[in-house]
């Protein structure tokens, strides 16, 4: 995996161990927007997304002078790095534009040398079928089974490229969302996830990003992690789940049984 952890711990992306940000950001911009309002008169229209439009935020982004694309086809800012999030307000107001930024990777592929997959195809070249995020998070169905073993301990998404970035020397933490920190949510315990049913996952997961990947998608990705990282001792639980009555999660834990079993000597 990308962080250091304890054995049978998951690691979930650095952006989900905060509430969901579409709440945080969308307040902010609300407020922003009537500031925007107020400056330019009644007449002025203006709307604002929040990653739920049909909006190409990245290049817009780019274009807007926010930053320049990286080589892990992620924006990047000379100021905060790669760790921030993009959303916009859409107005008929007259502003004045900012430039737009050139590239400054450089010669540097720390990013695409970081990725556990080999996602990142070529510079500025994603084949997202291979990205960790996508298939721990966007992907409904099966994990290919070429992919599990890179995934390692992740759970829920993949930091690798962003982390690798040397323009994250300059970044902190933002203040809009530090008061939305899950510290519980560092890492997370594999056993512990494993045993959640419906109730139990919408418990502990309302109002985060996670929540949107729907149990059977969480423990589809915990089975994963256990079959990587687990030793004899997740076997019950893991026979357990795939015992469970979702096919695709008990397909996973069926996965990572023999995993488990292959590294200890078992079979």
């Amino acid at each position: 995996s990308g962080e250091q952890t304890e054995p049978c711990q998951g690691v979930i992306a650095r952006y989900s161990q905060y509430a969901d940000y579409h709440d945080a950001l969308d307040q902010a911009l609300g407020q922003l927007t009537s500031q925007v309002q107020s400056l330019a008169g009644e007449d002025a229209r203006s709307l604002w997304y929040v990653d739920t439009g049909p909006v190409l935020e990245r290049d817009l982004g780019q274009r807007a002078g926010l930053g320049f694309i990286g080589k892990h086809t992620n924006l990047i800012s000379r100021r905060l790095g790669n760790w921030f999030f993009v959303s916009e307000i859409l107005t008929t107001a007259e502003l004045e534009p900012d430039e737009s930024e050139r590239n400054h990777c450089g010669k540097c592929t720390s990013c695409i040398d970081a990725c556990p997959t080999g996602a990142i195809s070529a510079p500025f070249q994603l084949d997202a079928r291979r990205c960790i995020s996508y298939l721990t998070i966007e992907l409904k169905g099966s994990i290919p089974e070429e992919f599990r073993p890179a995934i390692g301990n992740r759970i829920y998404g993949c930091d690798d490229c962003l982390a690798a970035c040397p323009w994250n020397r300059f970044a902190g933490e933002g203040r809009l969302m530090a008061p939305h920190r899950r510290d519980d949510f560092c890492q997370a315990d594999l056993i512990e996830l494993l045993t959640l049913d419906d109730d139990g996952f919408q418990a502990k997961f309302r109002g985060t990003p996670m929540q949107r990947t729907k149990r059977r998608g969480i423990l589809r990705n915990v089975c994963v992690a256990l079959g990587n990282v687990g030793d004899a001792s997740v076997i019950p639980p893991l026979e357990r789940a795939a015992a469970d009555p979702e096919p695709l999660i008990a397909e996973h834990a069926q996965w990572a049984i023999g995993q488990v079993k292959k590294r200890s000597g078992a079979i």
